[in-house]
């Protein structure tokens, strides 16, 4: 070794630790840890505590194992002296082995049950008589940022989502509750949280459950009269994704047993993810003390999307499935299925099942057929684009014609008819009307609606032209 020593040696892998965990990690987790000394190979620290010492093995091992090697060559090893408080209140020391870093079998896990003196603290997620300790996040691969389409209905949750993603722990979006109705996005925003996490920052454990689950294993617990290690399990999560929260309504121990894992996680800064079908203030059956900590962080609703936001759903969805299908195909599925995001994707699957089975072609005739198994009350509507080609084939101007800025009259006059019958045909905003028409405003749709009505009151000829149009359109969708 020359003139190395265990204190210069540990010196040396504080500097490269420290320039690989953030200042307060390293302040908490490395700078309490003190050289003992050093034996060939073998560098024996002291840490403060066993649970000091299950946190480093937990989630630096790899960073430890390069840093050490690094500094004592291949052979190297670690051994811990952890000072433990006995019953007399004296402090003694004492030393474990720390894994040995030739076997290089030492892989960080993701979620892994503490390695802890005595006995082990059981995995929940473990099925009895396995000998599987480590266990997955529980995340889907496929819920990412990337597939989930932002709309001005989701924008604040998907914003919230991705500064945790990009700082767990370290925002004001702690707790972050997301919550909305079935089948818009919840969960799989949720899960794209844990994803990002885990691709940025592969040494935090990310731990993905819902509270039906974290509820049964809870009872397992108190069967097995090891709630304490239920407890201990969950605290040691870096980002914990509970989903479907209102599940916990009515269970008063279910719900004490989760008030004091979410403390310690949050006195902690680790990140808190929850979803619900309603918002906090309406979860009945929910003590108020949980409530009033669900409220500390950011409450964000997940809305029904809009049009257009429907219209990327589905196409974001053919282009990953590799298919292709008409416009007007995609426009009406998009029309008709308006609350659900599963419905909306689960018409498409049918229409694409139908069409192979029966070895159909994919029209509008086939999709009316299958949308209808999904809307009771299948609503009728036409689109913009349809409005805008009936309205210029009557009056033989160019589609083009109505998105550029010319103030000829005939075209200013097609165009805003194709808004005012737009308006009253569809479900679309003024904004989204307006973007429809070269990216005018929701105040020249306003302007345009009201100048045919007051042309309509004034030309009896105009009114029996746009009286024309509309039977055309209504024959069209009856």
């Amino acid at each position: 070794m020359g003139s190395k020593n265990h204190e210069s040696v540990w010196q040396n892998c504080l500097k490269i630790i420290k320039d690989n965990v953030n200042q307060q990690s390293f302040k908490t987790w490395f700078e309490p840890i003190e050289s003992v000394k050093l034996d060939e190979d073998i560098l024996t620290i002291q840490v403060p505590s066993q649970f000091f010492y299950e946190w480093l093995e937990e989630h630096y091992v790899t960073l430890l194992r390069k840093t050490i090697k690094r500094e004592l060559g291949n052979n190297a090893r670690l051994e811990y002296r952890i000072i433990v408080e006995n019953s007399s209140g004296n402090n003694s020391p004492f030393t474990i082995e720390y894994p040995n870093y030739n076997t290089g079998n030492n892989k960080n896990p993701e979620v892994a049950a503490p390695l802890v003196m005595g006995n082990t603290i059981k995995n929940p997620f473990v099925i009895p008589g396995l000998k599987k300790v480590n266990i997955e996040s529980g995340l889907n691969a496929n819920y990412n940022f990337d597939s989930f389409i932002e709309g001005d209905c989701n924008r604040l949750c998907r914003s919230a989502g991705y500064a945790v993603a990009q700082k767990p722990g370290g925002t004001a979006f702690n707790p972050l509750v997301l919550y909305g109705g079935v089948g818009l996005g919840k969960t799989h925003l949720a899960q794209a949280i844990g994803n990002e996490v885990k691709q940025h920052f592969p040494n935090k454990t990310v731990l993905y459950t819902n509270a039906e689950r974290f509820t049964n294993q809870f009872i397992e617990g108190l069967k097995n009269n090891s709630v304490n290690d239920f407890v201990h399990f969950y605290q040691l999560i870096d980002v914990l994704i509970i989903d479907d929260i209102h599940f916990f309504a009515g269970k008063a121990k279910t719900q004490d047993i989760f008030f004091h894992i979410f403390n310690h996680l949050h006195q902690e800064s680790k990140q808190i993810i929850l979803t619900s079908d309603r918002p906090p203030r309406d979860l009945e059956g929910v003590e108020e003390r949980l409530l009033s900590r669900f409220k500390w962080g950011l409450s964000a609703d997940l809305q029904s999307p809009d049009f257009e936001t429907r219209v990327a759903i589905l196409e974001k969805k053919m282009y990953a499935d590799g298919i292709e299908l008409p416009k007007d195909v995609v426009e009406f599925v998009a029309y008709n299925i308006t609350n659900n995001v599963r419905e909306l994707e689960g018409a498409l699957v049918s229409l694409l099942a139908q069409a192979s089975l029966n070895k159909k072609q994919i029209d509008l005739d086939l999709a009316k057929k299958i949308v209808k198994n999904f809307v009771k009350n299948m609503s009728r509507e036409v689109s913009i684009d349809f409005i805008q080609k009936a309205v210029c084939d009557y009056f033989e101007v160019p589609v083009d014609k109505l998105r550029e800025k010319t103030r000829k009259r005939a075209i200013v006059q097609a165009r805003q008819l194709s808004m005012y019958l737009s308006k009253n045909f569809t479900k679309n905003s003024l904004k989204s009307i307006g973007k429809h028409f070269g990216g005018r405003d929701h105040s020249t749709v306003i302007h345009s609606c009201q100048a045919i009505q007051n042309l309509m009151d004034t030309d009896s000829k105009f009114k029996e032209s746009v009286d024309d149009l509309t039977k055309k359109i209504q024959l069209s969708i009856s």
